[in-house]
Order: C-alpha cells, then structure tokens, then sequence
C-alpha cells in the first residue's frame, strides 16, 4: 500500500468514528431537561426543569416509569443514547382543555395532562410510600416564577 492509500484510508476512518460520535451524542440524555416545547404559542406558568439524572441515580427510577409504548406498557429496556419519541408526538393537543369532565383517555391525549399526571400520580405515591410531602404535587412546586 502506497503512503497516498494509507493516509486516505486513515481519514476517512478518522471522519466516520467522529460522525458515529456525534450521534451517539446527540441523544444523550441531559442531566437537566427543560420542559419546554414549541408547540404551546405562550406558557401561563414558568417551565418546569425536569433533573433526569437525580430522579434515575438518587430516586432509582426506571426508564419505564416514565416512558412507554403505544399500549401503556412500561418501557424497560431503554439504555442512554436510545431515541426515545417527545411526549407529544402522541399526547398532541396543545389547546386547553375543555371544560367538564373528561374520561382519563380523552384527558391524556392533551399533552400537559399527561404529563401532570405522570408526574403527579408518581409525586403521589412517592409521598404515601414514604410518609412525606417531599416530592411536588402542586403548581408552585414544580412551576417556578416566571
């Protein structure tokens, strides 16, 4: 192999590991998450700073106590680094909801409904598990001022 060959060849191996790199790390998942989503034109109340990794190292929470599939099904077998879909490509209204009583399926097709029950139903029973008031269930909580 001539040095000309050798070189190229080093290049492009140097060229697609860092790609391969860049996309590993382009779906990291950051300790610290901003609830915040364009699809809502003005948010009422301050966004919501999601800490990712405090709630998996400190709380020992599974992916699939948050996430899961089509079917309500925990997922259990993510690993950091796996695409995982935003909440609202399935929980899409954006709107606010309408007034009355929904039934829990039409509630969570809103997508800040299904995340404050998420939340709040964990925030919940973390509490009457533990005998506490230390995790969150009201807006002010959760919600910093804007």
């Amino acid at each position: 192999m001539n040095s000309l060959f050798k070189i190229a060849l080093i290049s492009v191996a140097v060229v697609f590991i860092a790609g391969i790199g860049s996309l590993y790390a382009g779906t990291a998942v950051q300790d610290v998450i901003k609830m915040e989503n364009k699809a809502y034109k003005e948010h009422t109340k301050g966004i919501v700073e999601f800490t990712h990794k405090k709630h998996v190292v400190e709380y020992k929470d599974g992916c699939g106590d948050c996430h899961h599939d089509e079917k309500n099904k925990p997922l259990t077998n993510l690993k950091d680094g796996d695409n995982v879909q935003n909440c609202i490509e399935c929980h899409s209204k954006t709107d606010k909801k309408p007034k009355g009583k929904l039934s829990k399926k039409d509630a969570l097709t809103f997508h800040h409904e299904a995340i404050h029950m998420n939340c709040q139903g964990c925030h919940k029973a973390f509490n009457k598990k533990n005998n506490t008031k230390a995790a969150p269930v009201t807006c002010k909580k959760c919600h910093p001022k804007k």
